[in-house]
Order: structure tokens, then sequence, then C-alpha cells
């Protein structure tokens, strides 16, 4: 009879939220979890990439003595590992330069250290300035298991995959730290999917989660059979520590989450931007200006689903141009979320203004410029608030309004964090009515009335835009896919709003340049993956 060797081995799964630059507190993490996975009889802790350092560390990673923190605090997570295996993800200093790695610690000991392959430089990602590209594959033995160790973008290409199994990985462990964007899990689905039908080697995907700065991950964490089944599924937004196990070379776990619709995905990732930006950055409280607008309206929902009605403050700030319903409906609002309200009416103010710059108006007619100081008061009320309180101010406006310049700069762009700056107008409309559908906080007056800036009678959007239907579409082609104008109308949209979109969108450069930072949800935000010219003359195709 022949005999036959059954391997298998446990794996903790560390779906952790790491701090950039909080070194002490991330090893401190990794410990914890490496306490957890032994306590529960685990062979293996993986982390995330870069999980010691936090992602993305940017210019930190220019610093010799990050790299010599980091050193220190690998020692900690050495010393710490007796019993058991440990993949850490972290930067490393050798005589060859710097280096995106991975390290294997088993039982006490640093035993490899594999340096990232593939270093991406596109979208949000510039690691080229940072590290050297690794070259040779990494490979272990565990309880007569072969692992080859990948980090994140090395599977989005076929030649790390193939060179782990050339030398002789039976399962590949994936380590990331992978932004989310809108239907980004089914993009990673099928790309790791390839990799495993291409090699016939298993992977276990472990990604971090958390917000740092504009970009959030979503963890998501998951295994694929040689077949590319999906076998282990972990739940996006948490924190966890998920077990898997590998029997005889097919996974085995009764972790699968289903996935969430995409509206409550993108609220989760809202959430969790507004949760670790306040928390990491440690702002005691949010302060919102409401407008009786359906953008104020869900900024606030989301601030009070990250943090709390005692953490949010709700200010609004009526003008004569300000319609009774938007008074009512904030203050209904309000009473739902039990969150604390202030009115303050700006029209005092409006009176100094027009009587100090009197003046100097003289002769000249009213315009924009009456309208957007009624705008920079109500920004300098709230930033007064916050320097008095140390509260932050989150501001309100949308994708659709940062691409079109439909933002009064140092007026309602004054804050320090945009909740909804990816979030084109329309898919705010969607995530209000989806957020109902969870409790009716948002009145549905607010849904349903035209949008409208009221800075002036009777004024509505579409006066200055067009139908938001046609503009955002219309923003996505430009942006996100890089099409030409020539193309955007030959699909369909009329030439003249396709003009004035893109005109507008080219004008207001240097209006985003000085927005605050805020929250990727989008394949393309106006952020780190938007680097366009202030000053530019280039003339689109037409």
């Amino acid at each position: 009879m022949k005999n036959t060797l059954r391997t298998s081995i446990s794996i903790a799964v560390a779906q952790g939220n790491f701090t950039v630059g909080d070194l002490e507190s991330n090893a401190d993490r990794v410990i914890a979890s490496i306490e957890q996975a032994r306590a529960r009889g685990s062979d293996l802790l993986l982390t995330p990439e870069l999980a010691l350092a936090g992602y993305p560390p940017e210019d930190l990673l220019l610093r010799p003595d990050f790299y010599r923190a980091c050193a220190r605090q690998t020692e900690r997570i050495v010393a710490a590992s007796s019993g058991i295996c440990v993949v850490l993800g972290h930067p490393v200093e050798t005589d060859e330069g710097y280096f995106n790695a991975a390290s294997v610690i088993i039982n006490g000991r640093l035993e490899a250290t594999y340096h990232k392959h593939l270093l991406p430089n596109y979208e949000v990602f510039d690691e080229e300035r940072y590290f050297e590209a690794g070259e040779v594959p990494c490979v272990f033995d565990l309880k007569g298991v072969r692992l080859g160790v990948t980090i994140c973008a090395d599977l989005w290409e076929a030649a790390p995959a193939a060179l782990a199994r050339s030398a002789g990985a039976g399962l590949i462990l994936s380590l990331n730290a992978s932004p989310f964007h809108m239907n980004k899990q089914q993009r990673r689905h099928v790309v790791l999917g390839d990799r495993v039908r291409e090699t016939g080697v298993p992977i276990l995907y472990c990604n971090m989660i958390g917000g740092q700065d504009e970009l959030v991950f979503d963890g998501a964490s998951f295994a694929l059979d040689a077949d590319g089944t999906l076998a282990y599924q972990s739940a996006s937004f948490e924190e966890r520590l998920d077990i898997v196990r590998f029997d005889n070379g097919r996974w085995v776990s009764d972790i699968r989450v289903e996935p969430r619709p995409l509206e409550a995905e993108v609220y989760e990732a809202l959430k969790c931007g507004v949760r670790d930006y306040l928390g990491k950055n440690r702002f005691p409280a949010a302060i919102i200006g409401l407008s009786g607008g359906i953008d104020s309206a869900l900024t606030l929902a989301i601030a009070v689903d990250a943090l709390g009605p005692d953490r949010v403050r709700a200010v609004m700030m009526p003008s004569p141009y300000t319609a009774q319903m938007s008074l009512d409906d904030s203050r209904e609002m309000v009473r739902r979320l039990g969150v604390r309200y202030d009115e303050i009416a700006i029209e005092p103010a409006m009176k100094v203004f027009a009587d100090l710059l009197a003046p100097q108006f003289q002769g000249l007619r009213e315009d924009t410029t009456e309208e957007n100081l009624q705008s920079r008061i109500r920004g300098m009320i709230l930033m007064a608030l916050s320097n008095k309180t140390g509260a932050i101010v989150l501001t309100t406006g949308n994708k659709s309004e940062m691409a079109t310049g439909y933002a009064t700069l140092y007026g309602d762009m004054a804050g320090g964090f945009a909740v909804l700056k990816d979030l084109y107008k329309t898919f705010v409309y969607r995530l209000a009515a989806w957020r109902n559908t969870v409790g009716p906080v948002i009145p549905q007056n607010i849904i349903d009335r035209p949008p409208s800036a009221e800075l002036k009678p009777d004024q509505k959007d579409q006066d200055s835009l067009p139908p938001y239907e046609v503009l955002d579409a219309i923003i996505e082609a430009y942006m996100e896919r890089d099409e030409s104008p020539r193309q955007i109308i030959a699909a369909g949209f009329p030439d003249g709003d396709v003009r004035r979109t893109v005109a507008m969108l080219k004008r207001n450069e240097y209006k985003r340049r000085q927005a605050p930072v805020g929250i990727r949800v989008t394949r393309r935000g106006f952020g780190r993956d938007w680097r366009y010219p202030i000053t530019s003359r280039y003339q689109d195709e037409f």
C-alpha cells in the first residue's frame, strides 16, 4: 500500500489597521496578533504589505533614520515570534538600497527576506521613487508545505508568481496594501484568478484596512484554490484575525462573507476615511456647515455614523436667500441624529462687507462677487469655531463641483477634510437614498428638491451647469478614462455641454490645488492620481 503524507498548516490572516509612522504601536499590533494566533493554534501569521511602517509612508522612506527605527521594531517582533512563523511586511535598507520587503521569521529567527519585484508607479502609487526592485523569489518550508511570498502588485502580472512556482512553491502568500475604489474587489478576484490558473498554485491574499489621508484600505482578504475557486472571503472594513487552513493542497475555511451592495461599500469607505482621519490625527470632533442641501446632509449622516453624535456639531448660517424649507429640513435632520445644532445668521456680516466695499464697488453691477462673499463669511465662521474648539471642519463639496469649480475658494471649500470630494453629484443622491433605507435620517425634501446654492433669489445649480446626469458622465469620460472631447461628443453628448464642462475642468485646477484632502472612492480622484498643470495652453482634440 502506498503511504501518503498529509500536509496541513493553519494560517492566521492579520487584516489590520496600521498607522503610517506609528512604528511602536504597529509593532505592538503585530505582536498582539502573534499571541492571538499562537493561542489559537496557528502555525503562521500573515501580515499586510508594509504593516510595520503603515502605507504609504511617502517621503518618510527617504529618511535613513526611518529605516533604522523600523529595524529596531522588527527586532522586537522577531523576539516575540517563538513557536510560530511570521511573514512581516516592512521596509528594509541593505547595501543594495531600500526595498519594500516581507521577512519570514520562524521561531525567533529571521530566516529570509523577500524584496518586492514590481513597483507600481501609476494611479496613487509612486514606489519607484522610494524602492529598488527585487529579482529573486522567496520560497520556504513549513510543516512539509513549500510557501512562496509575493507583495501586492507582484501578482498583477504573471512573472513573479511563475518564478515562485519554478522555485517550488505549492502555495503563495500575498501581502497587500491595496486601496479601495468602486468595484476593486471584483477586479482583484479576476487578476489573482488568472495567476492561480496560470501556475496551478493556490493563493492567500492578506490586505490591510483603514484610512490614510485620502486613501482607504478595505481589507476583504481572500483565498483562491488552484482552480480559481474562492475558498475564503473575509469582511471588508473590519479589523480581523481570521484562521484558515491549507490542507493537502486545498483551502479549508467556513468564512465566506457576502459582498455588500455598491452603495453600502462606498458608505463604509467614507465612514472609515472620516473615522481614521480624525482619530489618527487626534481631532476631538467635527464641525459641518449645513445648508439644507443634499451634500451637507449626506456629510452629516456619514460623520455621525463614523464618529457618533457627541463628536459632531452642525451649524446653519442662513442668509436672506435661505429658504424656510432649508431651515426646517436642517432642524429636522439634526433632531433625528441628536447632534449639537447652532444657527448663526450671516445678514449682519453681509451688510458690514457691503458697506465696507461700497466705495470700491461704486459703479459696478452685482455679480458672483457678492455671492462668494456670503460663502466666505460662512467659511470664516466655521473656521473660527474650529480654531476655538479644536474640531475639524468637514467640507461638503462633491466631485462634480470640484471638477467644474462650482465652489467658492476660501468659502465652502474652507475646511480640513472633504468627505464627498470623490463622489459625483448623481452618486451623492444614490448614497443618500441608500442611507435612508438603513434609517430615514435625511428628510425626503432634501433629496427631492432641485439643488441650489441659495446665494441669490430662485437660484438653481442647473442655471450654471449642464444636468448632473450629463455633467457627471462627461467628467468621468474625460477625467477617469482620458477620452478626448471628440470621443465624448461622438458618444452622443451635446457638443456645447462637452466644451463647457472641459473648459471649466481645466480652468479650475488652481482651486483644486488649494482644496482640502478628501476620500478617494473612484479609480481616479482629484488627489494623488490627478497631476495636471495649472498653467497650460494645451488644446484638446475636438
